[in-house]
């Protein structure tokens, strides 16, 4: 049969000129529309429809074109003929694999927004609802009711939103609204620009209700553009920025209908980039954000050897470099992700195309992996790692060692404690450590100038004297003594090691005073003087807490009943090991005490061991389940130290969810080179 191809196709190519047919039956998808002239692939016709003349399968003129969800098209039949010759039925051709799936100009979309009265779907209420249904590029319907809270809509919410408890008291309750939402979505994708606020919202509704969740496909244009966008193009993935670049028709304003209909543009203008990069039907758009590269389909086999435990795994090149350090507490798994769709970061698809092998360094519990991550990163400082690569690279707020002692920014600390030296810090960024310097030089008056003052040789003044800022040690005679000056160096030490709350007392009542005469700009900014001085003050204690403890044994229990034993030295972890069930600790604790590290004692509030392995040891010894075992020293923080003050540092880290409780918080900006469909 495949020898009278061409003769087929040269008779087609003379009927180039013919229209072809299109028919309605049920059956599979057939090939993509198919304009006249053209011939395409298709799958085997069903039974009964056939070529040849006079067969009853002519086409209905009248029949029209079928709508979104109707079956798919099939190339009619029988097929033309060109004088006496009869052409030979059309040969079964089985369907291609880009055939498969539902295209996207057929699929229902229905994009919904939703205003609430705040953040959270757990303690907060929809008040609005609005929805679009789109298909084909056309707008099908549109859907929109205020709804009814029944609770109070905070004010500034009403602000943003315009939506008032006026406006919704008359309004449908959730019972009403979103029986009749979901059945004008039924039966499509939800699409919605950040879609975990929204299909949130509307999950915790049908919970509440108690009805079951339809099980909507959905889709998120947020994500979507973070994939399809360069940073070239948009700053971020926000509505308001994406409706900027798609050019919207209806501008986003926090009004649900109207930001859902910028979306609808949104949506299709991210549809359209999409099918340049060969994505055309729904499952290759579910897909197209978790594409996994073939390089990194033929490295999957580098995972094979590694066990099923907690561990450093390192990837190298073929010249044995360095190039990711990671851990996980099952390594097998865990660099089975990297050749899988599950890894997103375009950095490590490079890296794996590069990587020639992985060793792994199996520990004996997470903890001792988190630790060995940090240092193999600093020791090694891959090109792949973003984080703690450089921990020398830090700074330090240091409380120099003379007669009119001032601030300094430094970069080493010094074995110099005993001649009065005291060190705040670290800080990775230098911003950060300025704010604290000048939030102390807000509330205590220690000297700003960095000449060095005699006691005996009087120097010139400067502005500060004569605002009131300072008491001009520098004027001897007629300026602050050494015993007036010593007293505020005094009051800062008692801030580093004790209570900060004079610092604090007065910065908050410069903050309302500034808040009252509305310069709210200033307030902010003594604020966030305010709340990083306070931070460091509090890690700081926390840290001087476990290094200034000689030794500290501690356990905690494992999954097997059994016990994983760290030994910390000075705020260095310096042995572990996990005791099996059912043997005697005291023996075995001894055998790890004796064969830790040894680690000698250092300068400064980190004599050992760098401020993230020290907040690892934290983290874990404030962790459920911890026993302590061993304490050679004190291990102690201030009783009214700068940690009691965790709850109004907490109050602030939520602060800006309060006050914009709308914005998607995962902070999704455009990659710096987007993905590619690939086969």
């Amino acid at each position: 049969m495949l020898d009278h191809l061409g003769e087929d196709l040269a008779l087609l190519d003379v009927l180039l000129s013919r229209q072809v047919d299109v028919d309605v039956v049920a059956g599979p998808r057939a090939a993509r529309h198919v304009e006249p002239g053209q011939v395409a692939a298709l799958p085997t016709p069903p039974s009964g429809v056939r070529g040849g003349k006079g067969d009853g399968h002519e086409r209905d003129p009248s029949q029209s074109t079928p709508p979104c969800g109707a079956p798919s098209r099939f190339l009619s039949y029988p097929v033309p003929t060109v004088g006496p010759v009869l052409v030979p039925p059309i040969l079964d051709i089985q369907g291609t694999f880009d055939e498969l799936g539902t295209p996207l100009r057929e699929t229902t979309f229905v994009v919904v927004d939703l205003e609430t009265t705040g953040g959270s779907h757990r303690d907060c209420a929809i008040t609005e609802i609005g929805a679009v249904k789109v298909c084909g590029g056309e707008v099908l319907g549109e859907f929109q009711t205020l709804v009814n809270p029944a609770q109070s809509i905070p004010p500034f919410i009403a602000v943003l939103t315009g939506i008032t408890d006026a406006m919704v008291a008359g309004a449908p309750r959730l019972e009403e609204a979103l029986p009749a939402f979901l059945e004008f979505a039924r039966g499509s994708v939800l699409v919605a620009h950040n879609a975990p606020f929204d299909l949130g919202f509307l999950r915790a509704g049908c919970s509440s209700l108690g009805v079951t969740w339809p099980g909507f496909e959905s889709l998120d244009t947020a994500r979507l553009a973070r994939r399809v966008l360069t940073r070239d193009e948009a700053p971020d993935c926000k509505l308001s920025s994406l409706s900027r670049l798609f050019r919207t028709t209806t501008a986003p304003d926090h009004r649900a209908l109207h930001d859902a209909r910028a979306t609808v543009d949104v949506l299709h203008g991210l549809i359209g980039r999409l099918g340049n990069l060969g994505v055309h039907s729904l499952e290759e758009l579910a897909t197209f954000s978790s594409q996994v590269s073939p390089q990194q389909r033929r490295k999957r086999h580098l995972a094979d050897a590694l066990p099923h435990a907690p561990g450093v795994y390192l990837f190298k090149d073929g010249q044995g470099k360095v190039l990711y350090v990671g851990k996980s507490r099952d390594l097998r798994s865990r660099v089975r992700t990297y050749f899988t769709a599950s890894e997103m970061r375009s950095r490590m698809a490079e890296m794996v195309g590069i990587a020639e092998r992985v060793d792994p360094v199996v520990c004996a519990s997470e903890l001792e992996a988190e630790v060995r991550e940090l240092r193999l990163i600093a020791e090694h400082r891959p090109r792949y790692n973003r984080r703690s690569k450089f921990p020398e690279k830090v700074s330090w707020v240091k409380l120099t060692q003379e007669p009119f002692p001032r601030l300094s920014l430094v970069r080493k600390v010094l074995d110099d404690a005993g001649e009065g030296a005291a060190y705040l810090g670290p800080f990775s960024s230098t911003r950060t450590a300025e704010l604290v310097i000048a939030a102390v030089h807000e509330a205590i008056p220690l000297r700003q100038c960095s000449k060095r003052l005699s006691i005996k040789v009087p120097s010139a003044a400067c502005v500060l004297m004569e605002m009131g800022r300072c008491g001009a040690p520098c004027l001897t005679g007629s300026g602050e003594s050494v015993e007036d000056y010593a007293r505020h160096v005094s009051l800062y030490r008692s801030v580093l090691t004790g209570d900060p709350e004079p610092v604090v007392t007065h910065l908050t009542s410069r903050i309302a005073a500034l808040a009252q005469a509305e310069r709210f700009e200033d307030a902010a900014f003594q604020r966030d003087r305010l709340t990083a001085l306070v931070r460091a003050v509090a890690l700081q204690q926390r840290i001087v807490g476990v290094t200034s403890v000689e030794e500290l044994v501690a356990a905690r229990p494992t999954a097997d009943l059994g016990w994983e034993v760290h030994v910390i030295r000075r705020g260095r972890l310096a042995g572990t090991g996990v005791i099996p069930r059912g043997v005697a600790p005291g023996p075995f604790v001894d055998a790890l005490v004796a064969s830790a590290e040894t680690v000698l004692p250092g300068a400064g509030p980190l004599p050992a061991a760098t401020a993230e392995e020290v907040r690892c040891l934290l983290r874990w010894l404030e962790s459920d389940g911890v026993r302590l075992v061993r304490v050679t020293g004190v291990l102690c923080s201030p009783a009214f130290g700068a940690g009691r003050l965790r709850g109004w540092l907490a109050a602030l880290d939520n602060a800006p969810a309060k006050v914009r409780p709308f914005d998607d918080r995962r902070g999704l900006r455009p990659e710096e080179r987007p993905a590619r469909a690939t086969a």
